[in-house]
C-alpha cells in the first residue's frame, strides 16, 4: 500500500534538522521535492494539524514576479517590436500588409514610439513603412530572461512596472508554511476518532483509543430559511422614510379606476395617447363606472372643453361616455385626485402631507427597465405657497434617505402639472443615467375644480418601486429583480398589495 501525502511529508521532515535556527522546511520546496501540487501538500498539513502537536506550520506569504504566457514568448523570440523591425525588409513594406503580421498592432506602435520606423504617407501604392535605424537592441527581451533566470529584483522598478503595465510581467502571491517537527512528532499516522460508539463504551476500549478533540470555535451550517424580497425591503424602507417626513399614508382601495379619476381629473385631455388601448388595459365588465361627483363633473368637463380659471382648455369636445369608461389604474395619481378632492369640501382649508406605495397598470412592451405592472411610489404635500425650490428640496431630502444621492433634475411636460421635472439618478450596474421619477406643481386646472382656494398649491412627484431597487442592489435587468427567489403568496398577502374588492 502506497504511504499517503501525510506520511510522505512526515518522512521528509523527520530528515530535517530539529528546530532551531534555520530549522524546519518549506511546504514550497518540499511539494517540489516529492512531485506534489503544492495544494494537496496543504491539505495534508491540515490535516496533520487536526492530529494534534504532530507538527508546526506557520503560515507565510511572499511576492515573486514570473512571466506571463505572452511574456514567456517575448523572452523566446523576441518583443513584439523587435519581430516587427526584423521582419522589416531594408526597402520597406507597405503598412497594410506590415500590419498583417503576428503582434503587428502592438509592435507598430512600440516601433514607432522607440523611433525605429519611418512611415512614408505619400508612398506610391499606399503609406509604406521603413527602418528608420540600421539595428536594435531587445531591452525587453533581455529583461524577461533576467526574470526567468531569477533575477527579477535586479531589475530597476521602472523597467519592472512597464512590463507588468504590459502584461508581460505577473506579482504572484505565494501562500506557503514553514514546517517543523512538534512536541508529538511521529512518522507514523494514527486516525482519532471523531465519535463515541455504544460498542466503545460497552467494551471499555474508549479508554485506549484516540479522539479528535472538539472545535467549539467550529462555524456551524447556515440554516434554510426564507427571505424578504428585495422589493419588499425597499417598500419598507420607503415607507418608513415617509413616515419620518411627516406624511400619512392615503386610500388606495382600489385597483380599478374611471377614467373620470384616471384622466379627467388630472385635466389629461380625451385625446391623449396615454387613453389609447395600446397604453391602458380596459375592462369589459363592468365596462363603465356607475357614479361619478355630478357637479364636479360638470366643472371638469368645461375645464376642458371651454377653458376657466385663466385657462383656455383644451377647446374639445369631452363625451361623458369616455369619462365613465373603467381601466385598470395607470398611476396612483388617481388617487390623490380623490383625496384632494375631499379635502376641497372640508369646511376650512387644513395642509397635509400624504404617499401610498401600490401596484399600477400599464399596457406596455416588457424590456429590461418596463413591466406591465409596477408599483407606484407617490408623495403630495397640499400648502399655501408652495414653489419649485420646495419642489426640489422635498426630493433631495427624500432619495437622499434612499441613499440615493447622484440626482439630475429634467424639464418635462405633464398635463396635470406646470412646471414639471422627470428626476434622473446614476446605476452603477448599467453605468448611465436612468429615470427615476416625475414630479411637478400641480395645474390651476386640476385644483380650482376641486374647490380648492385659489393660494394653495400642491407639490407632488411619483416613482416606481422598481427602478430605486434596482439602482440600490445593482440589478441591470428587471426580469432578474421580479426573478429573485421570494414567497409570492407573502407579497400578495401583504397590506399593502392586498386588493380590496
Amino acid at each position: 500500500m502506497s504511504p499517503s501525502v501525510a506520511e510522505l511529508l512526515l518522512r521528509r521532515l523527520e530528515r530535517e534538522p530539529e528546530a532551531g535556527p534555520g530549522g524546519g522546511l518549506c511546504s514550497l520546496e518540499a511539494a517540489a521535492a516529492l512531485g506534489l501540487e503544492h495544494q494537496a501538500l496543504v491539505g495534508a498539513v491540515k490535516s496533520l494539524q487536526a492530529l494534534g502537536e504532530v507538527i508546526e506550520a506557520e503560515p507565510r506569504v511572499a511576492t515573486r514576479w514570473q512571466l506571463s504566457a505572452e511574456g514567456e514568448e517575448a523572452a523566446r523570440a523576441g518583443s513584439p517590436e523587435v519581430r516587427l523591425f526584423r521582419a522589416l525588409p531594408p526597402d520597406g513594406m507597405p503598412q497594410a500588409q506590415l500590419m498583417e503580421l503576428p503582434g503587428a498592432r502592438v509592435g507598430f506602435s512600440r516601433a514607432m514610439a522607440n523611433k525605429w520606423l519611418r512611415l512614408d504617407k505619400e508612398a506610391p501604392g499606399g503609406p509604406r513603412v521603413f527602418p528608420a535605424v540600421p539595428a536594435v537592441q531587445d531591452a525587453v527581451q533581455d529583461s524577461l530572461r533576467r526574470v526567468q533566470q531569477g533575477d527579477a529584483a535586479g531589475l530597476p522598478e521602472r523597467d519592472r512596472t512597464e512590463l507588468k503595465r504590459r502584461k508581460l510581467l505577473l506579482e504572484v502571491t505565494l501562500k506557503s508554511y514553514w514546517l517543523r517537527k512538534g512536541s508529538a512528532f511521529s512518522t507514523a499516522v494514527t486516525r482519532q476518532d471523531t465519535e463515541l460508539t455504544p460498542d466503545m463504551i460497552a467494551t471499555g476500549s474508549w479508554r485506549q483509543r484516540p479522539f479528535k478533540p472538539y472545535n467549539f470555535a467550529a462555524q456551524g451550517l447556515p440554516p434554510e430559511c426564507g427571505h424578504l424580497h428585495p422589493l419588499l425591503k425597499v417598500r419598507t424602507q420607503l415607507r418608513q422614510i415617509f413616515l419620518e417626513m411627516g406624511f400619512s399614508e392615503m386610500p388606495t382601495h382600489s385597483f380599478v379606476e374611471s377614467a373620470f379619476w384616471n384622466f379627467d381629473a388630472l385635466f389629461q385631455p380625451q385625446q391623449h395617447p396615454a387613453r389609447d388601448q395600446h397604453d391602458t388595459f380596459f375592462l369589459q365588465d363592468p365596462a363603465e363606472a356607475l357614479e361619478l361627483p355630478p357637479g364636479y363633473m360638470g366643472r371638469v368637463k368645461k375645464v376642458h372643453s371651454q377653458g376657466g380659471y385663466g385657462s383656455q382648455g383644451y377647446r374639445s369636445e369631452w363625451r361623458v361616455a369616455d369619462a365613465r369608461r373603467t381601466l385598470l389604474r395607470t398611476h396612483t395619481t388617481a388617487c390623490s385626485a380623490r383625496l384632494l378632492q375631499r379635502l376641497a369640501q372640508q369646511a376650512s382649508f387644513t395642509p397635509g402631507r400624504w404617499f401610498s406605495i401600490e401596484r399600477v397598470f400599464r399596457n406596455e412592451a416588457v424590456d429590461a427597465t418596463h413591466l406591465a405592472e409596477f408599483h407606484q411610489v407617490e408623495g403630495v404635500v397640499a400648502e399655501r405657497g408652495l414653489a419649485l425650490g420646495h419642489l426640489l428640496g422635498v426630493l433631495r431630502e427624500f432619495f437622499s434617505k434612499m441613499g440615493i444621492t447622484q440626482l439630475r433634475f429634467k424639464p418635462a411636460y405633464n398635463p396635470y402639472t406646470e412646471p414639471s421635472m422627470e428626476v434622473f439618478s446614476y446605476h452603477p450596474g448599467l453605468k448611465r443615467w436612468v429615470e427615476v421619477g416625475n414630479s411637478g406643481v400641480f395645474r390651476p386646472e386640476l385644483l380650482l375644480p376641486m374647490g380648492l382656494p385659489e393660494d394653495v398649491s400642491v407639490i407632488a412627484w411619483g416613482l416606481s418601486l422598481e427602478r430605486p431597487t434596482m439602482i440600490k442592489y445593482g440589478i441591470k435587468n428587471i426580469r432578474e429583480l421580479v426573478g429573485h427567489r421570494v414567497n409570492l403568496q407573502m407579497v400578495y398577502e401583504s397590506p399593502l398589495c392586498r386588493l380590496n374588492t
